[in-house]
């Protein structure tokens, strides 16, 4: 059975339904944070294992997360819509999430396909402070993932990948990030032996993601 979430979030489709989250009892609040899921169409939920374990590596680092399910998920409304009504989708997750919690620093971090979205929708949203992207598909632009948008990218950014991803291929993606503006900070963290879904290394991926959440904004010079 589809488990299911604990939040309705209302949209213009109708709702989405979502996954919101505190950090652990005597962890002090850093921020809150949106984390999106991979592609609707290849089984991608916000009960995705490295979803799963990214939103708990941000909840261990002191943020509050949001997981949601794109259109036509779950018990979220509405129809797939090739990342367009997606990109949707995420800016009323991120309206949600600054309506219950005004003053927090607010981070955007997706995999695959969530990291598509929620990487552009993040650069140019700007209430967004900053970026992950884990298995930043880079390496399919028959899906028509352009990711030149991040070449604007003023914003501490971290990918997360693997370095045997199938859908990014590590090199282009090293490049990619060395185009960012220094103000990005963007940094390519990759895992040895992992693939796209991180099968076996579940752990480092959730360490990775942790310790930079936890120096994001100090790095910045920020009082979060």
């Amino acid at each position: 059975m589809y488990p299911a979430g604990n939040l309705f979030i209302p949209a213009p489709h109708g709702k989405l339904e979502a996954i919101l989250k505190e950090p652990p009892a005597g962890v002090a609040r850093r921020g809150v944070a949106l984390v999106l899921h991979p592609h609707p169409l290849h089984g991608g939920t916000m009960h995705n294992k490295v979803v799963f374990r990214a939103a708990r590596a941000l909840n261990d680092a002191g943020f509050v997360t949001l997981r949601k399910n794109f259109r036509g998920v779950g018990q979220t409304t509405g129809a797939h819509d090739e990342g367009r009504g997606e990109m949707e989708d995420a800016r009323v997750a991120i309206d949600y999430l600054v309506a219950q919690y005004p003053d927090a620093p607010l981070l955007v971090a997706g995999f695959s396909f969530g990291a598509r979205v929620g990487l552009e929708l993040g650069v140019r949203d700007t209430r967004v402070g900053a970026l992950i992207g884990i298995g930043t598909p880079v390496s399919i632009p028959e899906r028509g993932y352009d990711f030149s948008f991040l070449r604007e990218c003023r914003k501490p950014v971290l990918f997360v990948h693997g370095a045997r991803d199938e859908f990014g291929d590590v090199a282009k993606l090293q490049a990619l990030a060395a185009e960012l503006p220094a103000e990005a900070r963007a940094r390519v963290a990759v895992i040895e032996g992992a693939g796209h879904f991180f099968d076996n290394q579940l752990e480092e991926l959730t360490r990775v993601i942790r310790e930079w959440a936890e120096r994001v904004w100090e790095d910045l010079g920020e009082d979060a």
